[in-house]
């Protein structure tokens, strides 16, 4: 199994910045893809940002411009740099992975607990 832990959540004004991470642990064989999704109060959790192993990104509309993804796989590691944030940017936000525990194993959906991102007007 694997594990997400994130970090970086908090309160920040309008126009701030903020800096998310989620590191991957467990028995991990690889990960093809992570990202981050977030859930505002009374919505429906959307995709905010992914990232394959070959580089390729992919960004809700809202966040384009203003998020930037990343990742550090030797640290099994992704950011999520979030700048001129907005209070609709206030949400609960989850790193998910896509990974393998073997070479033998199919591919499984792992999520972490969740960091709170509350962007003040």
């Amino acid at each position: 199994q694997v594990q997400l832990e994130e970090s970086g959540g908090g309160l920040v004004q309008a126009g701030g910045s903020l800096t998310l991470s989620c590191t991957a642990s467990g028995t991990i064989f690889t990960i093809p893809g992570m990202g981050w999704y977030r859930q505002a109060p009374g919505k429906q959790r959307e995709l905010v940002a992914t990232l394959n192993n070959g580089g390729g990104t992919n960004y809700a509309d809202s966040v384009k411009g203003r998020f930037t993804i990343s990742r550090d796989n030797a640290l099994n590691t992704v950011y999520l740099q979030m700048s001129s944030l907005k209070p609709e940017d206030t949400a609960v936000y989850y790193c998910h992975a896509y990974y393998y525990s073997s070479y033998k194993d199919t591919g499984t959906d792992a999520w972490g607990q969740g960091t709170l991102v509350t962007v003040s007007s």
